[in-house]
């Protein structure tokens, strides 16, 4: 089977840049796989991306050597299993809150005796190679986000969840599960930054693979002094719209709006 470049990155310590999709082309996919990411992860929570949509960006990503991912829209196994027999190397997976609910998302991951996932990889059979589920349940990359009070709750008991690879920490829903407006790169001293690391310590403590989404490179750099194996900046469409502002903003000079806030 095609290994997981980075699981073997997590595991001698390099940092992995992640990048983020949510336009629904294939396209716009390519383009991304060609700019030197690690990996890239197909949204399909907050992204407008589809089942049709994910499987055409997953074939445009295997022209690389980037490692493909998905965020699932929620946990429900049968989303999760569909997208890894599309040939997707690891999920994300949203609001996991407590250790059945981190329990149900590996399982949906690994194949009996560990798990319950169906038999069927159609395209990772290709992608992957012929032996795929002879190796898939220790390649696919298995990471639950922590983002609601319940999980700061039970960071133990998910943490302790046999087979779970990792955690990601969406930072907005973070946020407002703490009582603070939703946002990235949150500055120290603040609440929800005081969060993340603890959630950081915690999942270090247990040797998680640890991912963080931000906005900006430079605050990417600074999670990854901080510890994180693996950071996500920022995504296809907020690059595509921070490029047109500063051209018409040099040649209009118009006022640069509000920042989004958004992925």
């Amino acid at each position: 089977m095609k290994k997981n470049k980075i699981k073997s990155m997590f595991k001698k310590g390099e940092p992995i840049i992640n990048g983020w999709l949510q336009i629904p082309s294939s396209f716009s996919a390519e383009v991304m796989a060609n700019q030197g990411w690690d990996s890239l992860t197909i949204d399909m929570q907050h992204g407008v991306i589809d089942y049709p949509n994910a499987l055409q960006m997953l074939q445009a990503i295997s022209t690389t050597e980037t490692t493909p991912l998905a965020r699932v829209n929620w946990n429900e196994p049968g989303q999760i299993m569909k997208i890894l027999d599309a040939g997707c190397y690891g999920i994300i997976c949203p609001m996991v809150s407590n250790r059945k609910e981190a329990e149900n998302f590996v399982n949906a991951c690994l194949y009996p005796p560990l798990g319950y996932r169906s038999f069927g990889p159609i395209r990772g059979l290709i992608y992957g190679g012929p032996d795929y589920a002879d190796f898939a349940d220790e390649e696919i990359l298995k990471l639950a986000m922590i983002e609601t009070s319940e999980a700061l709750k039970n960071l133990e008991d998910i943490m302790t969840t046999k087979k779970l690879d990792g955690i990601y920490i969406g930072p907005a829903d973070l946020s407002l599960a703490i009582g603070q407006k939703p946002g990235f790169d949150n500055p120290k001293g603040s609440k929800t930054y005081d969060q993340i690391m603890k959630i950081l310590d915690n999942a270090k403590k247990h040797k998680l693979f640890t991912g963080i989404h931000n906005a900006t490179a430079d605050y990417a750099k600074e999670m990854i002094k901080a510890g994180f194996d693996f950071v996500t900046v920022g995504a296809d469409q907020r690059f595509m719209s921070a490029g047109a502002k500063t051209a018409i903003e040099k040649l209009k000079g118009s006022q640069k709006g509000k920042e989004n806030k958004g992925y």
